[in-house]
């Protein structure tokens, strides 16, 4: 795989950063960055939520948030679910976009490859929920989401670690962060090749498969642009969440460039040593 790599939604605000603690606490503490509510004034996103698998109810839902955020912020949205506009002329206008909901093969070659090249000029790319149940036969997609969709038990509550603090996508959540959605399993653990941000603690509920090292979200600096994803979002609730949509919004924010915060490899190998080698469901 290669490596190149809102509390209140609308308020933005100082993330700490400290030198990396010893082992004895994972939580990441790297100097200060501001996330300003108007972060992505002037920046246009694609939301792209086309299906040719299973269809998550909740797309129109994420669509109409994602519009609201963009009216709140002051950027562009543009919901699509017609791949053709996955073409040079196409993205040219967007700075980031997102994959909501999508499952299955969306994209033919040519559309591929227009897509590669978008994020190769340095542009970035989210992905929500089921954005890892698209593309299996497409290596260098697997790659940019950084882990497919293997099952997931019935929805219910569960907690999540925060596992850095510093990161804008996290910085705004306590250390357990608890909630109701659909919890996935992977089939490979992106551990090693992304930058792990918060884990599942599979104690907390019922049917998770990937043991005490589970991750739930992660970003990654990838093939020069930007690859943020999350988990979360099954549900038509995620979406009015302002915790969660804070989440969205911040990775958003990271991956359009529109904020800074530390996916390489380096911070990714420092990390881990904190977390993998704990052995504990709350690491």
């Amino acid at each position: 795989m290669t490596l190149s790599r809102i509390s209140n939604p609308i308020v933005g605000f100082l993330i700490c950063i400290l030198p990396l603690v010893g082992c004895g606490s994972p939580r990441l503490r790297v100097g200060a960055i501001t996330v300003p509510s108007d972060a992505m004034r002037g920046s246009s996103v694609l939301v792209f939520s086309k299906t040719a698998a299973f269809r998550h109810t909740s797309i129109e839902t994420g669509i109409a948030a994602m519009e609201a955020l963009g009216r709140d912020r002051g950027f562009g949205v543009t919901a699509r679910e017609d791949a053709s506009i996955f073409t040079d002329a196409g993205f040219a206008p967007f700075d980031l976009i997102v994959f909501l909901n999508t499952t299955g093969d969306v994209l033919d070659a040519s559309q591929q490859d227009a897509m590669q090249r978008f994020v190769r000029s340095g542009k970035g790319y989210v992905g929500i929920h089921a954005a890892a149940n698209t593309e299996y036969e497409w290596p260098w997609y697997g790659e940019l989401v950084g882990a497919y969709f293997e099952s997931h038990p019935q929805q219910q509550t569960a907690t999540i670690n925060i596992l850095d603090a510093v990161h804008p996508s996290t910085s705004h959540l306590s250390e357990r962060w608890t909630r109701f959605d659909e919890w996935y399993d992977f089939q490979t653990n992106p551990r090693g090749d992304v930058h792990v941000l918060a884990t599942l603690d599979e104690s907390t509920y019922s049917g998770g498969t990937m043991g005490h090292d589970h991750p739930f979200s992660w970003c990654q600096d990838f093939d020069g642009g930007r690859s943020f994803y999350t988990a979360g979002g099954h549900t038509d609730e995620s979406y009015s969440e302002s915790a969660f949509m804070a989440h969205v919004f911040r990775g958003m924010a990271w991956a359009a460039g529109a904020v800074g915060g530390n996916c390489g490899a380096t911070v990714s190998a420092n990390f881990q040593k904190t977390v993998l080698f704990d052995g504990t469901t709350n690491p």
